[in-house]
């Protein structure tokens, strides 16, 4: 049985301020999951101070660990069902998944698709934003695999599977356009690219960390995790010294903890 990443001890903010338990959140999430198979419920906004920080560090440099969540076989799920159903769980899931990375003192980059990239300011504790990362990921399968599979099973849908990878450097913010209030504002950098790297060789429900994110985590947290070796893929990317970069892997797929 695993143990549930949100005990009481440490209580989860939700997007409106307040503070949850995790049974509480687990039946939060399971309440929308519900009306939004049966009734088409609508998500209230999630309130994310992302553009704001972006906007005011446009052309700047700032540190910080990037998380990006995939769903595995989306497209799959879109061969298999209707158009409609497709669409209310794929939206429901990227607002569930942002919900988490807000809670855990994350900040939502955007939505790509099936995909969901937060990001975790390490301007003034590299420490604190690693280990709010691996929590928020540890918690993101936990409600996904008690939360949301058990109600999809219910009505016979396939259950949901992501890959997870994350990774910790420094980006630069930049703007598309003149307009300071309207134009595209997005993040580009090293541990923006090899996040995603990592994220695309995981496992279904594989949480995978770059070494610069493991260097900064609690060595009771880094006992919950490995090096990945990996003898059929290639991973050619290298750390800033020359050496390949070395991946870790969390060692429970089931969303628990140690």
């Amino acid at each position: 049985m695993p143990i549930n990443p949100l005990d009481a001890s440490s209580l989860i903010r939700t997007s409106q301020g307040t503070t949850v338990d995790s049974e509480t959140l687990l039946r939060k999430t399971q309440t929308r999951i519900w009306a939004s198979l049966k009734e088409g419920y609508e998500y209230d906004y999630v309130p994310d101070d992302s553009d704001e920080f972006l906007r005011r560090h446009v052309f700047k440099k700032f540190n910080s660990v990037v998380l990006y969540i995939d769903l595995v076989g989306s497209t799959q799920m879109a061969l298999s069902l209707p158009d409609d159903k497709v669409a209310v769980i794929m939206t429901s899931f990227v607002q569930e998944m942002a919900s988490m990375i807000v809670a855990h003192r994350g900040l939502v980059l955007k939505f790509m698709g099936d995909a969901v990239i937060g990001y975790f300011v390490a301007t003034d504790n590299s420490l604190l934003a690693a280990d709010h990362a691996v929590s928020c990921s540890k918690s993101m399968i936990y409600i996904i695999n008690h939360g949301i599979n058990p109600i999809l099973t219910q009505y016979d849908y396939p259950e949901l599977q992501v890959k997870i990878g994350m990774d910790y450097g420094t980006n630069i913010v930049v703007r598309y356009g003149q307009d300071p209030t309207k134009s595209h504002v997005d993040m580009m950098g090293r541990s923006m690219n090899m996040a995603a790297k990592i994220q695309s060789m995981a496992d279904p429900n594989q949480i995978l960390v770059g070494e610069d994110v493991y260097r900064r985590l609690h060595p009771s947290t880094q006992a919950q995790f490995r090096p990945v070796v990996w003898e059929n893929r290639i991973w050619v990317y290298q750390a800033e010294d020359g050496s390949k970069y070395g991946v870790y892997e969390y060692l429970d797929r089931s969303g628990g903890g140690r």
